[in-house]
């Protein structure tokens, strides 16, 4: 039991110092989180925040190249553009491409913004309703999925929105929930969205948390799913019960830079 809470807080340590080293505006320079911080009206930063959140996945220089190109098409006025856009205007987003998520997606997800504007209050509204009654993450992205595919759509578009109750890691929107809820005065992440506890937030679990967190212990489960999401909140809320995914700084540093 000694050796136990020794090594316990030999984590807590570490986890705490690579927290305090990345979690500063440095990291932005080279984090698609950069791309939001451009702009300073609310539902221009959480619109932006959620499509970048959405393209974020291979090569950090390309995602951060291809969002911009996505948001120059958008005029560099995200929210204007999704409430005003005409025919005109969404044909020009019909020529974008990120990987698999093509012109015909984009194009959806700007309706589908739209949408939740108009009738929904906002993205903060639909994820604040969704996390209302208990707190639970996975009824607020399940709420949010369903939200967001309420209108027609292209049924190739639904694999960019993870569904969690077929154990999808859902690592894009918990990314962009972070960035939302957390604020913690560093200038990364926003915390623009008050209406969500930070205790409720989820990590944001890819191939370089879940090493990470392998090494150290913080997560058995093999698979990166919605099973070892929860495992792995649930040990980092040993540490900070307040504020879990703060720790995605430590995990992703320590496997990004420091090749841990």
């Amino acid at each position: 039991m000694t050796d136990y809470w020794w090594e316990m807080d030999e984590i807590r340590e570490l986890l705490e110092a690579r927290y305090d080293l990345y979690n500063r505006p440095e990291f932005i320079e080279s984090d698609p989180v950069q791309l939001p911080h451009l702009f300073s009206q609310k539902e221009d930063i959480e619109i932006s925040a959620f499509l970048v959140a959405c393209l974020a996945w291979g090569n950090r220089k390309m995602i951060i190249r291809k969002s911009g190109e996505l948001l120059r098409i958008m005029h560099n006025s995200p929210f204007a553009f999704t409430m005003e856009a005409k025919e005109t205007d969404l044909c020009g987003i019909d020529l974008f491409c990120h990987r698999t998520f093509k012109g015909t997606d984009a194009r959806f997800f700007i309706l589908a913004l739209r949408n939740i504007y108009q009738n929904h209050g906002g993205l903060s509204r639909v994820f604040e309703d969704g996390f209302s009654k208990d707190g639970n993450a996975a009824k607020a992205l399940g709420h949010f999925r369903h939200i967001f595919f309420e209108i027609p759509y292209p049924e190739r578009t639904l694999k960019h929105i993870a569904d969690v109750s077929r154990g999808a890691s859902a690592k894009r929107l918990n990314m962009f929930l972070r960035w939302m809820v957390r604020k913690d005065n560093r200038g990364v992440d926003f915390g623009i969205w008050t209406g969500i506890n930070p205790a409720w937030l989820k990590i944001p679990l890819d191939l370089h948390t879940g090493n990470t967190a392998r090494k150290l212990g913080l997560l058995k489960r093999r698979q990166n799913d919605w099973q070892a999401v929860c495992e792995l909140t649930e040990q980092l809320q040993l540490y900070d019960p307040g504020d879990p995914v703060k720790y995605d700084f430590a995990l992703f540093g320590l496997g990004v830079f420091e090749k841990f």
